[in-house]
């Protein structure tokens, strides 16, 4: 990459910054958090309003992660309120006498389906990891492990990983396993030790063993008991946006657990680039079959933070400076802060409101772009 490249990559690490910590991160704050009902709204209109409706354990999950790493990255609004806000809700409204969160709950708190999904769990456990980070609390860490032995006890799959139910159903998905690494390794990070190294090693090696397919490189999405693709076309699904995921958390992984996976990331990446990126729109599609043929032409915002996240960590600084462009199209609202989540085959965008859950993307895609910026201040 030449200087242009550089001085084009250094000016989207400051627009990152600038609207992150100018924009999103007040107004989420202001017009997000329900300081009647507790936690977050679920979705905010174009205006900038909460949308009346349900509250999900993700959303709540998330926005707990969105406030610490903004705390990590250097925001100095009231991200350690924003924390404490999300956590109480959550303990409040989520957590059923088992010890696992339940799927949503009605604006004042009342259970509204009282399942759970692994996914949500996942994503329980990325929270208390990044509030454990940001402000370090021994029952926090009792928490985790709590979480962790009932998803042990009573999830355990036979061969690896874990189920989605008890009883079992089908399809094993490989997408809560790969936002459960996330969290492990979060845990590990934050000083959770080998308690949530095990598991984590676990992941990574079903994902390099039954997960990810010899031939192409690339994660599937649906699996049968035995981790074998589903035998109906669900099997042969791949998303783009998971390759890129997949390949930024092989790279944590052996970071922080050790191993190299050089050649998998790669082959991830690779896959998620060539079949999943239309070259018109520049941007990163739904879904792809085995073979790489598009399967879902749209393109949902997270899959552009999720092509971003990994080029810029993988060194592919071409390829991060197109994802920010197409990024900013999401991003560019009468009210900034806001977004949408949709871009159609043809291009267009809707005008539907903002999910909240998009927020805990937009963080992850953008927080190396910030770090950048931050790094070249320091610099100069």
């Amino acid at each position: 990459m030449g200087d242009a490249g550089r001085a084009d990559l250094g000016d989207a690490a400051r627009w990152a910054r600038a609207w992150l910590f100018d924009r999103a991160l007040p107004l989420w704050h202001r017009a997000g958090a329900d300081r009647v009902g507790g936690g977050w709204f679920d979705r905010l209109d174009q205006s900038g309003r909460p949308v009346p409706g349900h509250k999900r354990c993700r959303v709540q999950a998330r926005q707990v992660f969105v406030y610490a790493e903004a705390g990590r990255l250097g925001w100095n609004g009231p991200w350690a309120e924003a924390i404490e806000h999300g956590l109480s809700h959550l303990h409040a409204a989520f957590r059923r006498p088992d010890g696992l969160y339940r799927k949503s709950v009605t604006a004042a708190g009342a259970p509204v389906d009282d399942g759970f999904d692994l996914y949500d769990q996942a994503f329980v456990l990325l929270a208390l990891a990044s509030a454990h980070a940001r402000a370090p609390r021994p029952a926090l860490i009792a928490e985790a492990e709590a979480l962790l032995a009932v998803l042990e006890d009573r999830l355990a799959h036979p061969v690896a990983g874990w189920e989605e139910d008890a009883p079992p159903r089908l399809p094993l998905r490989s997408n809560p396993h790969m936002h459960l690494l996330e969290a492990l390794l979060a845990w590990v990070e934050a000083g959770g030790g080998e308690r949530f190294a095990e598991p984590a090693r676990a992941i990574v090696e079903l994902a390099r063993e039954r997960l990810i397919d010899p031939a192409t490189g690339a994660v599937g999405e649906y699996f049968d008991r035995d981790w074998r693709p589903m035998p109906d076309a669900s099997g042969a699904v791949r998303e783009p946006g998971h390759q890129f995921e997949w390949a930024y958390l092989l790279g944590e992984a052996a970071r922080l657990l050790g191993g190299d996976h050089r050649d998998a990331i790669d082959r991830l990446y690779a896959f998620g680039h060539q079949h999943g990126v239309d070259r018109a729109r520049a941007a990163a599609i739904f879904s792809v079959d085995a073979s790489g043929t598009a399967l879902d032409r749209g393109a949902r915002l997270w899959a552009q933070t999720e092509w971003l996240r990994a080029a810029l960590t993988l060194g592919r600084e071409d390829d991060a400076i197109a994802a920010v462009a197409t990024l900013r199209r999401y991003l560019a609202r009468p009210v900034a802060g806001l977004w949408i989540d949709w871009m159609t085959e043809a291009g267009t965008m809707g005008e539907d409101a903002a999910p909240a859950s998009s927020f805990y993307h937009l963080v992850t895609g953008l927080a190396p772009l910030i770090e950048r910026a931050t790094a070249l201040e320091n610099a100069a």
